[in-house]
C-alpha cells in the first residue's frame, strides 16, 4: 500500500530538492528500496518529477517505478512565512498505472521553524472494490547539517507508526543519502526494519 507523499520522499532522497531561485526544476533518482511514510514499496526503484515555483506557489509531478506500472503523484500548494515561521497548505493525489494499489487524494499541511518540521495530511483511499477510507498521517522532523530524524504515524482507518532516520548530502553535484527506517506492527502487520540507499540529481530548465 502506498500511503502517501510529499516527504519524500525527503526521507529516503529519492528525489532533489528545486533550486530557491528556479522557476521550473527536473529531477532524477533512484533507491536501493523503495518506502514510502514507513511504508515498503519496491526493491530498487528509479524515479524523475518536474516542478514549477513562483512567489510561493508550487505545481508538480513525480513518477516511480513500483514493479506493476508506475505510481505517478501531481501537487500543488503555497508555502508563506510569518516571521520566523513557515508555513504551506497544498494538495497531493497519489495514481497508478498498474495494479499495485488504488488512488490516493489528500490535502497537506506544512509548518516549521529552527529545523522543526511538522506535516499532516487528510486523505482518502479509494480501495478498489471496497469502501472507501479515510486517514491523517502526521510526522515531526527534525533537520540539522543534513542529518534527519522523523516520527510519523496514522490515524482514523490507517494505523501504525515508524521512526525514520538518515544523512544525505551532495557529492559532484550528484545527492546522495542513506535512511534507516524502523515500523511497527500496526503498520505492516510485523515490525519492519530498512537500509536504504539513494541517489539523485536535479536540474534548473
Amino acid at each position: 500500500m502506498k500511503t502517501i507523499k510529499r516527504s519524500l520522499a525527503l526521507a529516503v532522497l529519492l528525489t532533489a530538492s528545486a533550486t530557491a531561485n528556479a522557476d521550473w526544476s527536473a529531477n532524477i533518482g533512484y533507491a536501493s528500496e523503495y518506502y514510502y511514510r514507513g511504508i515498503f514499496q519496491k526493491n530498487s526503484s528509479a524515479s524523475g518529477g518536474l516542478d514549477y515555483e513562483a512567489g510561493g506557489f508550487y505545481v508538480g509531478t513525480w513518477a516511480a517505478d513500483v514493479g506493476d506500472g508506475l505510481e505517478v503523484d501531481l501537487y500543488g500548494g503555497y508555502g508563506f512565512d510569518v516571521g520566523e515561521l513557515n508555513l504551506s497548505v497544498g494538495f497531493t493525489g497519489y495514481y497508478y498505472t498498474g495494479d499495485f494499489d488504488d488512488t490516493y487524494q489528500e490535502i497537506n499541511l506544512g509548518a516549521g521553524i529552527a529545523g522543526f518540521s511538522l506535516d499532516v495530511a487528510i486523505g482518502e483511499y479509494d480501495n478498489f472494490d471496497g469502501p472507501t477510507q479515510d486517514y491523517t498521517y502526521y510526522s515531526l522532523t527534525y533537520e540539522a547539517n543534513g542529518f534527519y530524524g522523523k516520527y510519523g504515524g496514522f490515524s482514523q482507518d490507517f494505523e501504525g507508526n515508524y521512526f525514520e532516520a538518515g544523512y544525505g548530502t551532495t557529492v559532484a553535484d550528484i545527492d546522495v543519502g542513506i535512511a534507516l527506517i524502523f515500523s511497527d506492527e500496526d503498520l505492516v502487520g510485523e515490525s519492519d526494519e530498512a537500509i536504504i540507499f539513494s541517489i539523485g540529481k536535479s536540474f534548473d530548465l
